[in-house]
């Protein structure tokens, strides 16, 4: 009864850290409110905001976003409106829910209830998973069923039924976020390697999970196949950084004789790309990346902090040796094989490290880091080192608080472009105030403004596809909407020369665009603080 208690506690925690304020910090950014709009539109037309019937990747800036999480959030537009809560709702209750599924898992696999609690625990209070559960990550929901994957499959030893329940799980992954499709068949192929003895004992009930995922997976197979959908993942792959071609030339140009046999056999892709890959593989077990400073994209992380808390440089470092030691060689063998496989889908990018693609490292990692804490915490008690563990437990609460310090008061302000913060605002008084406005010419200055506006304005879905353009594809790959309706999204530029293209409207520019003898009627702040727009009357 007391440790169901204290799992309670635990999942109480958790439920906290990730639905306190969800529906208003961080400000909502583009991808949440192109996940919104687009359920809206399939909600209201059967279309995504482009006219496509119920995809399986939504097109959005032409980045085809994997369709699943757009799906689990259908049903919450529908009930609760368009709104960021809408969006965010199911992202953090599959963070909720990852927490007890890393209860359920480690308690499988070693039988040990005080280790479940402190991984749940662990997992509860992690900056990284903390972190992608508060918003409309599709990331989040992947890592959940890969979870449930790797949870069921563990139990499936005892009730081969549940193999059909673990492929189902991972199929759901393949189809949230691009990441898992590298990840899923790797650990699903170690998964029957550990546990091989238990597969071939119940191949029968193994090979018809494999079959009918096989069927489900079809669907996807020959979405792939359309060159946009891939698109978006050759634009950030290993790839298409020339970097390692060039280091190619310069390698064989140091040898008198360039031509030669054995420089190619040296300096050649296979070679060059490989340790790219494994230099970016690597990078993902950095101190600096876990402990200190986190992802370098500031969407994706919090001041000061790394994606993991500075004590469990220590709690890591004794788990691992721990692990040595333990008799429970094959279930941890599942946890480091997990931990080893988990970056792999972000290192195959030229975006390295990346906390966002190798989100699902945070469960491996955490149960790693709740052994070393348990083993701490045992060798403290058995020497009756009391006043030791007390330092150690003043330790772990001062980083937490400490990260959300950081995270509720500093992150917004230090980062103030890392959301679109002041686009809800605009459109507040674009659709209030405004409205008497002919047009209204927005800055592009903003990441993908036209889709917040969509998702705020509640523009109907029908005007919209009907009137829109999508760009050309910029060198990133994206694609954007430049007009709709009254609004028009571009680059402001040279003042004289905008307002002369854009007479009686509306111009929402930033402060290095607008000059202070404009005829400012309002300035626009963002939730934060900062002041993201002047607005112009033109």
């Amino acid at each position: 009864i007391k440790g169901k208690k204290v799992l309670l506690l635990v999942l109480l925690l958790s439920f906290i850290l990730r639905f306190w304020k969800l529906g208003s910090f961080p400000a909502f950014n583009a991808d949440e409110a192109a996940i919104g709009y687009n359920v809206y539109s399939l909600i209201e037309t059967g279309l995504d905001e482009h006219g496509n019937p119920w995809p399986i990747h939504f097109q959005s800036f032409n980045d085809y976003k994997p369709g699943l999480y757009f799906y689990i959030v259908l049903p919450f537009v529908k009930v609760l409106g368009v709104n960021e809560w809408a969006v965010r709702i199911p992202g953090a209750l599959m963070g909720v829910l990852t927490v007890y599924l890393t209860y359920l898992l480690v308690a499988e696999l070693f039988k040990n209830k005080k280790l479940s609690l402190i991984a749940s625990f662990m997992l509860a209070i992690s900056p990284w998973h903390i972190h992608f559960s508060r918003g409309g990550w599709e990331v989040n929901s992947a890592t959940f069923f890969i979870t449930l994957g790797v949870l069921l499959f563990v139990k499936a030893r005892n009730k081969p039924k549940l193999f059909l329940g673990s492929f189902l799980s991972f199929v759901a992954a393949l189809y949230a976020y691009h990441a898992a499709r590298v990840i899923v068949p790797l650990l699903g192929l170690g998964l029957v390697f550990v546990y091989w003895k238990s597969v071939k004992a119940n191949l029968k009930k193994f090979v018809i999970a494999v079959i009918v995922a096989g069927i489900l997976l079809i669907p996807l197979a020959i979405d792939l196949t359309k060159g946009n959908v891939m698109s978006r993942a050759a634009g950030v792959g290993l790839f298409a950084d020339v970097g390692p071609l060039s280091r190619i030339n310069e390698q064989r140009g140091e040898h008198s004789d360039y031509t030669s046999i054995f420089p190619k056999l040296v300096h050649n892709k296979g070679v060059n790309y490989g340790l790219a890959f494994l230099s970016n593989w690597a990078e993902h077990f950095h101190g600096e990346f876990l402990f200190l400073s986190g992802d370098e994209i500031q969407r994706n992380k919090v001041p000061e902090t790394g994606q993991m808390y500075i004590y469990e440089i220590i709690t890591v470092l004794v788990g691992l040796f721990a692990i040595l030691k333990s008799k429970k060689k094959k279930s941890w063998s599942v946890i480091l094989l997990w931990l080893l496989i988990a970056p792999t889908a972000s290192a195959l990018t030229f975006q390295s490290p990346h906390a966002l693609r190798a989100h699902n490292m945070v469960i491996p990692i955490a149960i790693i880091s709740a052994f070393g804490l348990f083993e701490i915490v045992k060798f403290l008690k058995e020497k009756k080192l009391l006043f030791v563990l007390y330092i150690l437990v003043t330790i772990v609460v001062w980083q937490f608080l400490r990260y959300t310090h950081m995270y509720w008061v500093h992150m917004a302000k230090e980062y103030t472009f890392s959301s679109q913060y002041g686009v809800k605002e605009l459109v507040e008084y674009t659709e209030g105030e405004g409205k008497k406005y002919e047009e209204i010419v927005v800055t592009d200055r903003y990441d993908q403004p036209y889709i917040l506006t969509l998702f705020y304005s509640r523009y109907p879905p029908e005007r919209f596809q009907r009137e829109h353009q999508l760009t050309a594809r910029d060198g990133f790959g994206f694609s954007t909407v430049r007009q709709f309706g009254r609004y028009i999204f571009t680059s402001i530029g040279d003042w004289t020369s905008t307002r002369s293209a854009y007479p009686n409207s509306l111009i929402a520019g930033t402060d290095e665009e607008i000059p202070e003898e404009a005829n400012i009627v309002s300035d626009i702040y963002g939730s934060n603080g900062h002041r993201y727009f002047r607005l112009v009357a033109n």
